[in-house]
């Protein structure tokens, strides 16, 4: 675990201080490689998680994956998986916290949030997700179109690092 400022921690706020967050280090930061950020939900039922294989024209096309993407600038990151969630999958949620913080091998710091998935039907976005799957945790991990950054989380849960 590295210090990071506690304004790039789960909760988003800007505060004095310092707070542990695991897989993001100070010379990621100061380095500038933090490129632009974004946003992943974590949703589950019944011990599956949800999860989407990416529409085959967008960036890592036909990759398992869980929903999310990009924040908008000035957008909370709260807002922006609600909006992420929509989007994708015409999928109310109800962001509960954030749980985790990574930086992609391309400069994105994420932020991953458990969400509350509401009732109906979940509708594909037809250009960025191909296919809606509902996962146990044991299946995300042998699938080999996972995307590495969700294996690492997957790992880190297995691990006792990140609580869901």
């Amino acid at each position: 675990m590295y210090a990071v400022p506690r304004h790039m921690g789960c909760g988003g706020t800007r505060m004095a201080g310092i707070r542990k967050v695991q897989h993001m280090t100070q010379d990621d930061l100061s380095a500038g490689r933090i490129l632009k950020r974004g946003v992943v939900a974590v949703a589950r039922r019944g011990g599956l998680f949800l999860a989407i294989r990416r529409g085959k024209t967008v960036a890592a096309g036909g990759r398992v994956c869980f929903p999310g993407g990009h924040i908008e600038p000035g957008e909370a990151e709260h807002d922006a998986v609600v909006r992420e969630c929509r989007e994708e999958l015409a999928a109310a949620v109800d962001p509960a916290r954030c749980v985790h913080r990574s930086v992609t091998s391309w400069g994105t710091g994420l932020a991953w949030w458990t969400v509350t998935l509401a009732e109906g039907e979940l509708v594909p976005h037809p250009v960025e997700v191909d296919e809606i799957l509902w996962m146990s945790l044991d299946e995300m991990l042998a699938e080999p179109t996972l995307l590495s950054g969700n294996r690492d989380f997957l790992e880190a849960v297995v691990a006792g690092r990140v609580r869901l």
